[in-house]
């Protein structure tokens, strides 16, 4: 069976089918590949940036449904995504090395925690402030 497995698309329950659309595309740079529009709304979606996937579809719930939600995107360079979303005004995080990975990490409209990560040498818990590369 793992053979026939060939990739895994997080799913992601919206509150606001228009903020988080917006979001990806304009602030994290996915492009659109697939939509589903009723009466002139659009109603699900499927993202795309990279090799790296989501869908999105607005649900009605109370509470914040990106609750608990973390989606890791592996890259060659979170460094480079941290300066582009910073130039595009988004609130990422300041890399840090955890797990021999720089990580940077942001929220979405939905509350989904978003990490971007790459590998690296540099030593455990540096900050990108702190290094010297």
């Amino acid at each position: 069976m793992p053979s026939n497995v060939k990739q895994v698309v997080p799913f992601l329950h919206v509150a606001n089918m228009e903020a988080s659309f917006r979001h990806y595309t304009e602030g994290l740079g996915f492009q659109s590949k697939h939509q589903w529009i009723v009466d002139e709304k659009l109603r699900w979606c499927w993202l795309q940036l990279g090799d790296a996937s989501l869908m999105l579809q607005e649900f009605a719930k109370e509470g914040n449904v990106g609750d608990g939600v973390s989606l890791c995107f592996l890259c060659d360079d979170a460094l480079a995504i941290y300066h582009d979303l910073r130039s595009r005004g988004i609130p990422a995080s300041e890399p840090q090395v955890g797990n021999h990975m720089w990580v940077t990490n942001l929220s979405d409209p939905d509350g989904y925690r978003l990490l971007f990560e790459s590998p690296t040498g540099v030593p455990e818990d540096t900050r990108l402030s702190d290094w010297k590369g």
